[in-house]
């Protein structure tokens, strides 16, 4: 059974029932008072996101302490490049325009025929059938199908820009770099940049046994274990769900590489939260691929990223508007302490983008409202899943 759709929705009623009964100062009939339901509530919130901050602490600055991408033995004539797409060929042709020379074995994978200049064009047929859907689909059959005599295979997304290539480090999969780029709204990129931030704990994952996430981009797998492992399941999230299955059958050996992809942050906050969404309810999905310990993992972040929030917008405006929240200075402590740790995973994800990026630190006091834009679509996908994968929208040329 999935826990974490019940126990969003618990929380929800919670608030939605004491929220009214603190602000107007009532017992609204409850057993106990309106105010103890919200205390227990926020507490809950609270203890659940600070556990998480731990683990991330524990994970990032603890497992890993000192790692660096080992450097790369793999040029570019050991690697073909495919790119995925359904129809975008201006937004795939800027890709392919940006590769380095010596990645000169370029295949763009299509779902309806597109002209795209210094790359091999496939269309997936209609009738070409497996367990694999849309995105997913399209890998299989390229798996299958199209000629490979490299040693890795770099899928990238459609807009994934790749500027620069310094080989690939010799492991079974290579997680490139990410750094999203602005198309349109301001809120969402900078929810991106708070997720570069956030992912700082991806240089850990090396040191596990199982990567915690493997997300799109681009992510380079050895040509031997895509063939052993495949892509032929049903997922919303193929990229974790290709890692956890390979992580399953043997001792994988994963690595974060150096190359970055400067890919487009959603244009708008409905694509966002539809992104997110998918990523959610694709991660609830595809934990049954995961042993015990790292599926317990997993939705407990999955918790922590959907009541992040919480303290945002229930707790401080009923503070703002004079009513008491949670007495006792303990709560007031935990929740700065949390916020600060907020404030640093986004001014972190602005350091990561370097010096032109850093005019974008005084934007710090918006980390509150930036958390909300990044979590309101793993709220979204626990509670309402997509019944199939949904492509962001791409702005293109930009």
């Amino acid at each position: 059974m999935r826990l974490e759709r019940p126990a969003l929705l618990a929380a929800a009623g919670a608030l939605l029932v004491a929220v009214p009964g603190v602000f107007l100062g009532v017992s609204l009939g409850l057993p106990v008072g309106a105010q103890t339901v919200f205390e227990l509530t926020l507490w809950a919130a609270t203890l659940l996101f600070a556990g998480t901050a731990v683990v991330w602490f524990g994970l990032t600055y603890v497992v890993g302490a000192g790692y660096e991408t080992p450097d790369g033995v793999h040029g570019g004539d050991d690697v073909q490049v495919r790119i995925l797409t359904i129809d975008s060929a201006a937004v795939v042709q800027q890709t392919v325009d940006s590769l380095p020379d010596e990645l000169d074995d370029v295949h763009v994978v299509a779902e309806d025929a597109i002209d795209v200049a210094g790359a091999s064009v496939h269309v997936v047929p209609d009738d070409f059938e497996c367990d694999a859907v849309r995105k997913g689909r399209a890998i299989e059959w390229a798996r299958r199908t199209l000629d490979c005599d490299r040693e890795f295979v770099l899928y990238l997304d459609e807009d994934s820009v790749v500027e620069s290539f310094e080989g690939l480090p010799d492991a079974d999969v290579v997680q490139l770099r990410e750094q999203p780029r602005q198309t349109g709204s301001v809120l969402s990129y900078l929810a991106d940049v708070y997720r570069m931030g956030v992912q700082l704990e991806q240089r850990a994952f090396a040191r596990l046994s199982i990567p915690l996430f493997a997300w799109g981009g681009g992510i380079a797998v050895r040509r031997s274990v895509e063939d052993e492992v495949t892509w032929n399941r049903e997922t919303l999230v193929e990229d974790t769900a290709f890692v956890w299955s390979a992580a399953r059958r043997f001792d994988l050996d994963f690595e974060l590489g150096r190359v970055t992809c400067r890919n487009e942050a959603p244009p708008n906050l409905y694509e966002i939260l539809q992104q997110r969404r998918r990523w959610a309810a694709g991660n609830v999905r595809a934990a049954d691929l995961l042993p015990v310990r790292y599926r317990v993992l997993t939705r407990v972040r999955n918790y922590a990223w959907a009541l992040s929030p919480v303290v945002t917008l229930v707790a401080v405006p009923l503070s703002l508007l004079g009513v008491t929240v949670v007495h006792g200075g303990l709560f007031a402590a935990a929740s700065a302490v949390l916020a600060l740790f907020t404030a640093y995973w986004y001014l972190r994800g602005v350091s990561y983008y370097g010096s032109s990026a850093l005019h974008w630190a005084l934007a710090v006091p918006l980390a509150p409202l930036v958390t909300v834009v990044h979590s309101m679509g793993t709220v979204a996908g626990i509670l309402s899943p997509p019944a199939e994968f949904r492509v962001t929208t791409k702005a293109g040329g930009k």
